[in-house]
């Protein structure tokens, strides 16, 4: 079973959910408070689940609705995903991947893991 790591940053707090493995699967912005990126975990959690996939590495890709998995090429040609929420906003972010099986078992690792993933907090 995966888990999300939650720690505070210089900035603000950020989260981190990782594949039972160990493995980070997914990353989110940096929040302002504890309480902003614990909203952020728990909108992964319903997000993620029913989220539709919009691959953007397709020509002519049909655009989906939110919540959405964006799977994209990034300015280094490598393979990455952003998960949106309902309201259109970016949730969680992925790491880059060489090939795209990768990433799309990233979409599907987060998909498996996040709806019941226990929640850990790292201290400073």
């Amino acid at each position: 079973m995966g888990k999300f790591i939650f720690k505070p940053t210089r900035t603000g707090f950020v989260f981190h959910l990782k594949a039972g493995n160990g493995e980070t699967i997914a990353v989110s912005e940096v929040y302002k408070s504890e309480d902003a990126c614990m909203n952020g975990i728990e909108s992964v959690r319903k997000n993620a689940p029913e989220a539709n996939l919009e691959d953007q590495t397709i020509e002519g890709f049909e655009k989906a609705s939110s919540p959405k998995f964006e799977v994209y090429v990034d300015k280094r040609g490598e393979f990455r995903f952003r998960l949106k929420a309902r309201n259109g906003q970016i949730i969680a972010v992925s790491e880059s991947y060489k090939q795209k099986p990768g990433v799309l078992n990233g979409v599907e690792s987060v998909r498996k893991n996040a709806a019941d993933s226990p929640v850990e907090k790292i201290e400073g």
